[in-house]
C-alpha cells in the first residue's frame, strides 16, 4: 500500500499545532522549583510515550467505543472537543497563559507529573483525541499513527530544549506574542471542528426534513 507523504506531512503538522508545543515549554521551563536538563528528559520521554500510547489506543478502538458502548456519533465529538479547545485557546489570546499553575498543585513525583498534567490533558488533550478518532474512521490507522508518531517526536524534541527556547523567548520578548498567537490559532482550529461537525450532522439530518 503506497501511502501519500503529502498528506501524512499537512496531518502531521495540522496535530502538532493541536499538540501546541508552546504549553509544554513554557510548563518545562517555569516549573518550580527548576528543572534540571536529566529531569526535563525524563517528564518528556515519560510524557510523550504516555501520550502516543493513549491516542494509538483512542485511534484504535475510539470509534467501537463512542459508537456501540456511548452511542455517541463522530460529529458530536468534533463540536465537544472543539468547544473545550476553543476555551484553551481563548484564554491563550485573552490572559496570556494556557494553564494556570498552582504551586501547592505542583508534584515531585516525576511519574505523576509525567502523566498528569503533561501526557494528559497537555498533550493527549480533547483536540489531538478528537482527530485521533476521527482521522483513524476517515483516513485509515496507519495514517493516523505516521501522523502522530512524527507529531508527538517533534513535540518531544521541543520539549527537551524547552530551557534554551524559553530563555531566547524572554531575550526576544516574543513570549506573551507566542502565546497568543498559538491560542489564535488554537482556537481558529477548534471552530473549524466545530464547523466541521456541525456540518456532518446537518447532513445527516437533510434528507430526513
Amino acid at each position: 500500500m503506497s501511502l501519500d507523504w503529502l498528506k501524512i506531512l499537512e496531518n502531521t503538522l495540522y496535530l502538532l499545532a493541536l499538540l501546541n508545543p508552546a504549553s509544554k515549554v513554557l510548563f518545562l521551563a517555569t516549573y518550580e522549583p527548576p528543572l534540571t536538563q536529566k529531569q526535563i528528559f525524563e517528564l518528556s520521554w515519560k510524557s510523550s510515550v504516555a501520550a502516543l500510547l493513549m491516542l494509538v489506543v483512542f485511534a484504535l478502538v475510539g470509534q467501537f467505543v463512542l459508537k456501540v458502548v456511548f452511542r455517541i456519533d463522530l460529529y458530536a465529538l468534533r463540536i465537544t472537543g472543539g468547544l473545550v479547545l476553543f476555551i484553551i485557546g481563548w484564554t491563550a489570546m485573552r490572559e496570556g497563559r494556557f494553564f494556570q499553575k498552582r504551586e501547592n498543585d505542583m508534584r515531585q513525583d516525576f511519574n505523576e507529573l509525567s502523566i498528569v498534567p503533561l501526557a494528559a490533558p497537555l498533550i493527549a488533550g480533547p483536540g489531538t483525541i478528537t482527530i485521533a478518532i476521527s482521522s483513524a474512521a476517515e483516513s485509515g490507522i496507519l495514517f493516523t499513527l505516521i501522523g502522530l508518531t512524527m507529531s508527538i517526536a517533534v513535540n518531544f524534541l521541543l520539549m527537551l530544549f524547552s530551557m534554551p527556547v524559553n530563555r531566547l523567548l524572554h531575550v526576544l520578548h516574543l513570549t506573551g506574542p507566542l502565546i497568543r498567537i498559538t491560542g489564535l490559532i488554537v482556537a481558529a482550529v477548534a471552530v473549524q471542528m466545530v464547523l466541521s461537525g456541525t456540518g456532518e450532522w446537518l447532513a445527516l439530518m437533510g434528507p430526513t426534513r
